[in-house]
């Protein structure tokens, strides 16, 4: 499966949608949520809600799947210990004392249950108003063995941190055990894979995990993030095969 992927990768045209102007507001919504969490299929549904509403827009979103609800009976297959250990930065920056799901962090500077809609709407508005102070421009993209390949830039005012990440658009998942036994979920905008680097510009290498199917819409999503974990610019782009 993984080589039909590959074959179908090298026809990617790389489309961008929305691509960010420095004059333009940039609004990133980070997920955290877990298959295994009883209460996180509302805030997954909020966010495809909020993915559809704002398509056309400089709204990103992303579900960064956590590994701690993994030991309750059902391994969450997007999940791994490095969102977590990201959240975890969250809750510093937050003053926060622990970290819990379904938790939805807007633009790095606020944070809340990710099934409340009416604290969601409030923020969108928010900072649909206040200015993004970055650029990022992705270039050159293409496919080499197992990895998405491709270059960036990041204009503007500076930046501590510039996340790239690769994002299967959506995912429909038979739940046989856990706390969500016998539904069945629906995911989107999952992490697949991400790096984190502090340069203005640089070229980027991201594996494509296994579980990464042919059938799987991808996209790549890119923001950049003070020393606050506030975002500062943010971008995103779907290939088109």
């Amino acid at each position: 499966m993984l080589q039909k992927l590959m074959m179908l990768l090298t026809l990617i045209v790389l489309i961008p949608v929305n691509a960010q102007e420095s004059d333009k507001s940039a609004i990133v919504l980070e997920l955290f949520t877990s298959q295994g969490c009883s209460s996180c299929p509302p805030a997954d549904e909020l966010l495809e809600d909020i993915k559809k509403k704002h398509k056309d827009q400089n709204v990103v979103v992303l579900s960064y799947h956590v590994d701690y609800w993994n030991r309750l009976g059902w391994k969450d297959p997007f999940s791994t210990s490095i969102f977590s250990d990201y959240q975890r930065s969250y809750a510093q920056q937050f003053r926060s004392r622990s970290i819990y799901t379904p938790q939805l962090v807007v633009n790095g500077s606020e944070h809340f249950t990710g099934s409340d809609r009416y604290k969601a709407d409030i923020a969108l508005k928010k900072y649909s108003k206040a200015s993004a102070n970055s650029t990022i421009l992705i270039k050159e993209i293409r496919q080499e063995s197992s990895h998405i390949v491709f270059n960036y830039r990041v204009n503007g005012e500076s930046f501590n941190t510039i996340t790239l990440a690769l994002v299967v658009s959506e995912r429909i998942t038979n739940i046989s055990k856990g706390e969500n036994r016998n539904r069945t979920l629906k995911n989107t905008n999952i992490v697949a894979n991400r790096i984190v680097k502090k340069e203005e510009s640089g070229s980027v290498s991201l594996t494509i995990p296994d579980w990464v199917s042919e059938n799987d819409e991808l996209s790549v999503i890119a923001y950049t993030q003070d020393k606050t974990l506030k975002t500062t610019g943010a971008t995103k782009l779907a290939l088109l095969k």
